[in-house]
């Protein structure tokens, strides 16, 4: 039978006009036969992107969709057109400098995509100091600026476009950047000559990272298997040269990916090799391109290490040139070590920061006068700052990089660091843009739920942080109607789970009002605390917007990630219900006016939790939704899927195989009722394939016993991240919140 899909309509008796019934997916059997076990996909057929049949259907569903938000129409334009009233269209980022060039990006009102621009530094000010917040588009002009990339042209004629690298040659006169045209993650590198404005005869397809060594002649560049999507190859290209580039290095282990890098001193190549549990790192001089990568030390089953390079850096007697290395070899909330570059193998590692088991050291930033070390502790981001003199000595000689007062390392070299304060419950601040080594300041971002993002510039002689910008919020936004907390949830088993809230301060908290509950919970990723001027339409509405940091995450470190990975999944979602049930009990919301959110693997959250307790949810958005979880896994010609297996397990071990089926939301939709849903995807979705969530619709129609509505979404243009243009984003956010909203019964 040749699979087919229906859009029907019936006539009510209650209305005249035709009400739309939902598209039927035709059914299809295979059997998979497993362990013992059979399973029936009634709907595999979805997958099968080229037949004219499955494109009908994914538009029978949009047309679905869109007839039953049809009433929303004007409430989505209204939407979008209070939220495109909050933003500076036309605008400038804060500039920062890179070898006697100060480098920007513009946007302009009606432009989809920003432009990059670049011009010579004023060498008597810094580059953020120049910086002048547009009033006006006319503050934009600028004779000396160079315009390097224009998105917007780079985009004509097509729905996407996305830009990956951007990477200015030494010597400033050639850009290695990539794009993307179909939102499948599928990069074309390219050089241009920025005194010509031409493009030089070089093109490398599939492209997911790349450097410039420092001859300004040779870049080298990764690429991604064209099936698996797994980066796997280092090439190096050198400009002249018209013959096919030589393959440096391949991966042949299909669980780890490759990714070429440089230090932050610019002096070596970095190439490294990852899993989700392991890696190692090679390493060649930049000023010797056409040499070979040394490797610093070899990998070994759950050992991570990641290197920095430091050229004046003089701990205990060791030579001067040394590499940082941060490995969990020590704890899982990982140490910091010393190697030097003669003989970096692991037994020559001096540790200088022990591992701390409530920190997580995320990060660590080299500059030439100071260390940044990015932590995590108690569920908050933190920026440390190590200044590299010796604090015990007054004297000029020892104003340097030198440690060397002792025969051994400083018993505590974190005594002579510190933080940077802040002040907010919950919060979000990450490095920002530092590419000089040299400098003495250091940039980052920080901004809040109630706090737009700001860029200070943090001078680390006088300890002061000086705001360089914070993103204007148009229309009288004022910070002091709002507030925000942390609050903990308490698992079953004891654990307290944090949250994040924010809401206006005249919503009642008798538990009426309505609660946007987000989360995720996955690949140790931190869900941010950060801003969103968009959110302002949900807050000023009265709905209080929550997220849940569950185990699976990233935000107390990699115990937090452990906790609920591979066969402890389950707690991810027990985590969530906690939450929910604790805002609940707080009366911050109830049951019948709390609505989920989730993306990705966030998606599978959403489709865990709805079987688990369909009756503690209202609504759910579902973006991107990974809810085929044991087909794709037991896939491995798809992306992504065998590096997964140790994040997910592998389905062709017995016992993983069984625990993931007992959580897998296709494999345990059953008859019964559930809340309303939005489900969106991309059809050119290249981490969790369009038919995912096409599959999972498809079954859950014929399962649920309720009357609440069902929707599908397909950005047929767009992949994993949907629309790239900030105009189409903005769309997107509004018809969702429309969904919100007619769930809550607000009509405007």
């Amino acid at each position: 039978m040749e699979p087919k899909s229906t859009l029907e309509t019936t006539v009510t008796a209650e209305a005249s006009t035709p009400q739309p019934r939902p598209p039927v997916a035709a059914r299809n059997p295979v059997e998979h036969r497993l362990h013992g076990d059979l399973r029936v996909d009634d709907y595999f057929w979805l997958r099968e992107k080229q037949n004219p049949e499955v494109i009908r259907h994914l538009q029978a569903e949009n047309t679905y969709t869109d007839a039953l938000l049809e009433s929303t129409v004007a409430f989505q334009e209204k939407l979008y057109q209070e939220m495109l009233a909050r933003i500076q269209q036309t605008d400038l980022s804060v500039p920062y400098r890179l070898r006697g060039y100060d480098y920007f990006t513009k946007t302009l009102e009606g432009k989809q995509y920003p432009l990059h621009y670049r011009r010579p530094a004023d060498e008597s000010s810094s580059a953020a100091a120049q910086y002048i917040a547009p009033q006006t588009g006319n503050q934009l002009s600028n004779e000396a600026d160079q315009l390097l990339l224009d998105l917007n042209a780079l985009a004509e004629g097509h729905s996407f476009l996305g830009l990956d690298a951007f990477e200015v040659s030494d010597d400033n006169q050639l850009l290695a950047y990539s794009t993307d045209t179909t939102g499948f993650r599928q990069y074309t590198l390219q050089i241009k000559d920025l005194a010509t404005g031409q493009l030089l005869p070089f093109r490398a397809e599939r492209v997911t990272s790349s450097t410039w060594s420092s001859d300004n002649k040779t870049l080298f560049y990764t690429v991604e298997d064209p099936v698996t999507k797994r980066s796997h190859r280092l090439y190096r290209h050198v400009l002249g040269d018209n013959g096919e580039d030589p393959i440096i290095f391949e991966e042949s282990d299909e669980r780890f990916r490759v990714q070429i890098d440089r230090t932050r001193s610019r002096s070596f190549l970095l190439l490294l090799c990852a899993s989700h549990t392991t890696s190692e790192v090679r390493f060649l001089a930049a000023d010797n391109p056409g040499g070979d990568f040394r490797l610093i030390a070899p990998r070994e089953d759950s050992h991570e290490y990641y290197v920095e390079h430091h050229p004046a850096l003089n701990i205990a007697g060791t030579s001067s040139d040394i590499f940082l290395i941060r490995s969990n070899s020590g704890g899982r909330t990982f140490r910091l070590a010393t190697a030097p570059l003669s003989d970096p193998q692991r037994s020559n590692w001096q540790e200088i920061i022990p591992n701390r088991p409530d920190v997580m050291l995320s990060s660590v930033d080299p500059f030439r006068s100071h260390l940044v070390i990015f932590e995590r502790e108690a569920g908050l981001p933190f920026l440390r700052i190590l200044p590299l003199t010796d604090p015990s000595s007054h004297s000029r000689e020892r104003q340097s990089p030198d440690w060397r007062v002792s025969d051994r390392p400083p018993k505590d070299l974190l005594a002579n660091s510190y933080r940077i304060p802040f002040t907010e419950p919950a919060y979000n601040a990450a490095p920002g843009t530092n590419p000089e080594f040299d400098q003495s300041h250091f940039r980052y971002s920080y901004e809040s739920f109630i706090t737009p993002r700001s860029v200070f510039d943090f001078d680390v002689s006088s300890r002061q942080s000086t705001l360089r910008k914070q993103q204007p919020v148009l229309g009288g936004y004022d910070s002091s109607l709002y507030a925000t907390e942390r609050l903990h949830a308490l698992a079953s088993d004891g654990t307290r789970i944090p949250l994040s809230v924010v809401y206006r301060k005249s919503t009642p908290r008798d538990g009426s009002a309505p609660l946007l509950l987000y989360g995720y919970g996955s690949y140790g990723i931190s869900m941010p605390v950060n801003f969103n001027s968009n959110r302002l339409s949900l807050l000023d509405r009265g709905v209080i917007f929550a997220i849940a940091h569950i185990r699976g995450g990233g935000e107390l470190g990699k115990p937090w990630h452990d906790a609920g990975r591979m066969r402890n999944k389950h707690n991810t979602f027990t985590d969530f219900i906690a939450s929910a049930e604790h805002l609940i009990a707080a009366r911050y919301t109830n049951s019948q006016r709390l609505i989920i959110e989730g993306g990705s693997a966030g998606g599978l959250l959403m489709g865990a939790v709805t079987n688990l307790r369909p009756d503690l949810f209202h609504a759910v958005i579902s973006h991107v939704p990974f809810v085929d979880v044991l087909n794709t896994m037991l896939d491995a010609s798809l992306p992504l899927t065998v590096g997964e297996y140790e994040e997910w397990g592998n389905p062709q071990i017995a016992e993983d195989y069984f625990y993931m089926k007992s959580y897998c939301p296709y494999t345990n939709l059953e008859r019964k009722p559930y809340p309303a849903m939005l489900i969106k995807t991309g059809l050119n979705d290249s981490q969790v394939m369009y038919w995912e969530p096409a599959k999972y619709v498809a079954k859950l129609r014929t399962l649920k016993t309720d009357s609440n509505p069902l929707l599908f979404k397909i950005n047929m243009g767009a992949g994993h991240g949907g629309a790239s243009g900030r105009y189409d984003y903005l769309r997107e956010i509004a018809f969702d919140y429309a969904f919100v909203f007619s769930q809550l019964g607000i009509r405007s």
